[in-house]
């Protein structure tokens, strides 16, 4: 698969995904609420992955800007019309965009948000660069990540594959919550809260705040 052959496989379960219910609701809602605290009335916010904008849409009123991006255009459409129904958010724009997209633009962002997000991408240390850049300086980088490491490896080694083979899962990534720290660290950025907020079963999905810093040359 490529990243146009992933972007269509979202394309084409766009539809379902809108209309699938939020598995841990209790544990979704205290992320939005951490996040919440997080950020500040002047700040520009970047939702990358926004899928069809759940989030974005209960975030953005609380912030100066709220620009949420996916890569999948039907996604986006999904999103834009749910914005529409939701009413005005002056501050809320959805694009079709990824964050390689977005780090060529003198854009800066006061936090970058990625739920659900780094596991999907093809290369993370250069997605995390990109994210890097486009922070303004000290702007945090905030994500909750599937460690698929971490998760039932049966998944992992046999069901995964063997669904993506006949095209019904997407592209992802198999890292443990020790390497995603690594990653942010070797990207620049100063891991500065790690969180677990499941409220059922095994919590393979940390939330981590982290604040950007320097970025050392090797």
């Amino acid at each position: 698969m490529t990243h146009a052959s992933d972007a269509r496989f979202w394309d084409r379960i766009s539809r379902k995904y809108a209309k699938s219910a939020i598995a841990d609701q209790e544990g979704y809602e205290r992320s939005l609420d951490r996040t919440r605290a997080l950020l500040r009335s002047e700040d520009r916010v970047l939702e990358l992955g926004c899928g069809t904008g759940t989030t974005a849409l209960r975030l953005a009123p609380h912030v100066q800007s709220y620009l949420a991006t996916d890569f999948s255009p039907q996604m986006i459409a999904i999103a834009d019309d749910k914005r529409r129904a939701h009413g005005q958010i002056p501050a809320l724009v959805f694009r079709t965009a990824t964050a390689e997209n977005l780090a060529g633009k003198p854009e800066q962002f006061d936090a970058v948000l990625g739920f659900n997000y780094l596991h999907l991408v093809r290369d993370v240390p250069a997605t995390l660069r990109c994210i890097h850049k486009m922070l303004a300086p000290e702007g945090l980088f905030i994500s909750k990540t599937p460690c698929l490491s971490e998760m039932n490896p049966l998944i992992r080694l046999a069901m995964l594959p063997a669904m993506r083979a006949v095209g019904k899962a997407p592209f992802v990534t198999a890292f443990t919550a020790e390497d995603l720290h690594q990653l942010l660290t070797a990207a620049g950025f100063e891991v500065i809260a790690t969180e677990r907020h499941a409220t059922k079963g095994k919590d393979a999905r940390p939330y981590i705040v982290a604040r950007k810093g320097a970025l050392v040359s090797s």
